[in-house]
């Protein structure tokens, strides 16, 4: 090891990267980290923090509006996008030290600048060249814009948080994750949302029963939703731009947000010229030591296009860094991952959905509800509440777990340990609720569906 300048060279300060810099160098590694951006990836500056950030703030206009019921009586409130940012950049800000702190902190080198890999052992940075035992690339991921007429003039979800003005008629094409989101919380802060989607609804991979239901909730609390629609070309006219849709017909809006998918953020690394294997859109090949096909490097993270969140960038992390530096024993689970889309009101989701647990399972027994959280019995809201137990038939065991409605992610945490644990229905039944609660009616489902 003593031959290189460093023993664990790292491309990229998100959080798959800057969690293996620090890591390894508190086993005793000499690490290097480059970065040409803000430190902490998307995640912290323009994804799962400030859009969780922003999404608390969509939730106060619902908040205020709903308060009369319980006595309160409000002076009509007023927003200020503006203060809104300035809070965000802030925090964010905040944070890009903290990362650096950590870094610093843990003997890690942070190196400034666009790295690329110069062989198998080397990486360039600006007019440097450092030579380490391994590399690993955590770049991340980006968004891409499909090739519609007018594409110029639309957003990525990059764009949102420091859109000036705020839009007040704000179209929406996509249907995943991050156009639920934000069509969510663009609407909440006040915007006139339309959200488009090309397939038959949205949240494709998501339990179907959810779908339908965070999309019924959505059109309740004012989303123009329209599933089966495409937009065919954007342009900009005197009224604002105007979107021209599959059918013929025109939206004009103040902004078009297209959030249709992203793709390993990989241009201009050097990968091709050192042989490292990659899929059609980019990603890097890896085995389950996160190895590519150059065995000196390795890729974790969204750059390899496996299972885009941030908690399993860490714990890809972590095994690479237990597999390079440690006893090699650490595993990286892929089953049973929990996740939560912060729409209003928000999914939380672990295990499988019903089809897929039908696929893998064979037999399963089926559990759901749906009601109106005892909050809303004086709120004045319409909202629901819906939860799911999947359960595979032979074992008993809980194989999916499924919600839509407040707080979903905070509820699905706790029992997603309870189902890597391997917890049966049985289990649950004997588990005492805390009453009054929306999360007890996951212990006290009796009747299973028909079918």
């Amino acid at each position: 090891m003593g031959n290189f300048d460093y023993d664990l060279f790292v491309i990229g300060g998100g959080s798959g990267g800057v969690r293996a810099a620090r890591m390894a160098a508190q086993r005793g590694a000499r690490v290097a980290l480059a970065e040409a951006g803000a430190l902490g990836g998307t995640c912290v500056n323009v994804g799962c923090i400030p859009k969780k950030l922003y999404s608390y703030a969509a939730h106060f206009a619902q908040d205020f509006d709903q308060a009369n019921g319980f006595g309160w009586q409000l002076a009509p409130p007023r927003f200020d996008w503006a203060t809104l940012q300035a809070n965000r950049r802030a925090e964010i800000t905040r944070l890009n030290g903290v990362y650096q702190s950590l870094l610093v902190g843990a003997g890690v080198t942070l190196l400034r600048g666009w790295a690329t890999l110069a062989d198998a052992h080397a990486v360039r940075v600006g007019d440097q060249t450092f030579t380490a035992q391994h590399i690993l690339v955590a770049t991340g991921g980006r968004p891409v814009v499909p090739d519609v007429p007018g594409r110029e003039l639309v957003l990525t979800s990059d764009d949102m948080f420091d859109l000036t003005p705020f839009p007040g008629r704000l179209l929406v094409v996509g249907g995943g994750y991050i156009a639920c989101e934000f069509a969510s919380i663009f609407h909440g802060l006040g915007s006139q949302v339309t959200q488009l989607y090309r397939g038959e609804q949205v949240l494709r991979g998501f339990d179907a029963d959810v779908r339908h239901f965070v999309a019924a909730e959505m059109v309740r609390a004012g989303v123009d939703l329209r599933v089966q629609t495409q937009v065919q070309a954007i342009a900009r006219t005197p009224k604002g731009l105007q979107a021209t849709l599959g059918d013929g017909s025109h939206l004009t809006v103040d902004a078009v947000l297209y959030a249709t998918g992203r793709v390993p953020r990989v241009a201009g690394l050097g990968l091709e010229a050192l042989g490292v294997a990659q899929r059609h859109n980019g990603a890097i090949e890896v085995n389950a030591q996160y190895q590519t096909s150059v065995p000196s490097i390795h890729a974790l993270g969204d750059v390899t296009a496996r299972i885009q969140l941030t908690p399993v960038a860490l714990g890809e992390a972590m095994a690479l860094v237990d597999h390079l530096f440690g006893t090699g024993q650490r595993q990286m689970g892929y089953e049973f991952i929990p996740t939560a889309v912060f729409t209003h009101p928000n999914v939380g989701t672990v295990g499988y959905g019903e089809a897929d647990a039908r696929a893998r399972f064979g037999q399963v027994t089926v559990f759901k509800t749906d009601f109106k959280p005892l909050k809303h019995t004086l709120s004045g809201s319409a909202e629901r509440t819906f939860m799911k137990l999947v359960v595979e038939t032979a074992t008993d065991r809980v194989v999916g777990l499924h919600m839509v409605g407040p707080d979903a992610g905070e509820v699905v945490q706790g029992f997603a340990v309870a189902m890597k644990a391997g917890a049966t229905k049985a289990v649950f039944d004997s588990t005492v609720g805390i009453h009054p609660t929306a999360a007890e009616e996951f212990v006290t489902m009796r009747t299973p569906v028909a079918g």
